[in-house]
């Protein structure tokens, strides 16, 4: 696990799309309109998850191919949110139930710091990931909302409390 590099925005690119492929109902985004972004849409995305406190990307990469085959982000916003959001968690399909998934996460958390809540949504009935977040401390809301692409399926609210950690 480690953060994503400036000079990796194709990497990027290209694991961010095969997710969207993947798994279009875990995300807020779809594929045909992320593969329509222009080259520096990527360049901005990488170079600002590279760096800085109020957001990140990270990635999982294979050790032995040097292949991407994980991404998670996090941010605050607003700039005086007290919590952090963790959003866009994918891992390629070979790798899944191997604990790179629990590897992004805890680097989000890890990220957030001591003392801050981390809040995810996740789609109602995705429940290999709903199962991943509860084992690792988070719970589920009251909060519901729409899923941003099929307003037939909700997404709900998870929340990993500081105190929980």
């Amino acid at each position: 696990m480690r953060r994503i590099r400036p000079e990796e925005w194709e990497r990027l690119k290209a694991l961010r799309l095969a997710a969207l492929a993947d798994t279009p109902s875990a995300f807020g985004s779809t594929h045909e309109r992320e593969v329509a972004f222009e080259d520096r849409e990527w360049i901005e995305r990488a170079e600002l998850g590279s760096r800085g406190v109020d957001r990140v990307t990270f990635v999982a990469e294979d050790d032995a191919t040097g292949e991407l085959v994980g991404l998670v982000g996090g941010f605050r916003f607003p700039a005086d949110a007290p919590h952090r959001d963790l959003v866009s968690m994918w891992t390629s399909p070979a790798v899944r139930r191997t604990g790179v998934g629990r590897a992004l996460v805890t680097a989000v958390v890890e990220w957030a710091g001591p003392g801050v809540d981390v809040h995810l949504w996740v789609t109602q009935g995705n429940h290999p990931a709903q199962r991943l977040y509860e084992a690792m401390g988070f719970e589920v809301t009251t909060d519901v909302q729409p899923h941003p692409n099929d307003p037939c399926v909700n997404e709900v609210r998870m929340v990993r409390r500081a105190s929980r950690a």
